[in-house]
């Protein structure tokens, strides 16, 4: 490889860590037992979910972690005022959107 190859190549490799880096920040706090957010019990099935909390705002797509074939699939409901996730069609977390001070 002569040495324009090699700088080029250098440069191309070098590229990404020369570009400014933004990244989102989700904030969120997990419904505590005996909060004033009613929101489904961890092991709930999606059923007993809607049937206590009615049609969920959003129902996101499910996804598998990880992108894997044999990770589980996560499936995320979002009602106003918290999110459930799903596992398979379990209940494995609520959560509440934090709302940041002013």
């Amino acid at each position: 490889m002569n040495r324009i190859h090699l700088t080029l190549l250098s440069l191309v490799l070098c590229l990404p860590a020369a570009l400014p880096v933004a990244a989102d920040e989700l904030l969120v706090d997990s419904v505590a037992a005996g909060s004033s957010v009613p929101a489904p019990q961890r092991g709930a099935s999606m059923a007993q979910v809607r049937e206590q909390f009615g049609a969920p705002v959003t129902e996101h797509p499910t996804v598998s972690a990880n992108g894997g074939p044999h990770q589980p699939p996560i499936t995320r409901w979002d009602y106003s005022g918290f999110s459930v996730f799903f596992e398979r069609d379990r209940v494995i977390h609520s959560v509440v959107p934090h709302v940041a001070s002013q």
